[in-house]
């Protein structure tokens, strides 16, 4: 899934549950829940295999910016703005965040071990199904986590 779907998700989670603790531990295991889902996902691969082509490198990053800024733009238009809101929108986008850091460090054995983990969670991934259904899957976990985040 795209930072997006997972942010607004995780914001959802903090809008609607109100035991803190828990919140923050659905909306990290959010991420998880999300991923194995059918979906589509833009590559990312010139930050991970060729930092050095400027241009390449600066639309990737461009690109999850823009996706950050319109998932962070979003819950602040449907949401009352509560801190909890953004904790766990914040929370539901660490394991994306893991697997940056696993190509920033690439010996830590913790993060590698994760980055396993995440990969197998993309089973669909691997699997052929329709772009239409792909799209269709995130645009439906927008339009709940708007929903729950107008409650």
């Amino acid at each position: 899934m795209i930072l997006l779907v997972h942010l607004l998700f995780g914001a959802a989670i903090g809008n609607t549950v109100h035991n803190i603790p828990l919140a923050i531990f659905l909306a990290f295991l959010s991420h998880y829940f999300l991923d194995a889902i059918p979906h589509l996902d833009y590559s990312l691969k010139v930050i991970k295999e060729n930092p050095q082509r400027k241009l390449s490198f600066i639309f990737a990053i461009a690109k999850v910016a823009t996706d950050l800024c319109l998932g962070v733009a979003m819950a602040l238009f449907f949401s009352s703005n509560q801190p909890m809101i953004y904790i766990c929108a914040f929370c539901a986008l660490i394991p994306d965040g893991l697997t940056l850091l696993k190509y920033i460090f690439p010996d830590n054995k913790i993060l590698q071990a994760h980055y396993g983990l995440h990969q197998k969670i993309h089973f669909f991934s691997y699997k052929k199904i329709s772009t239409f259904w792909r799209i269709s899957s995130q645009v439906g976990v927008v339009i709940i986590s708007v929903i729950l985040l107008r409650l």
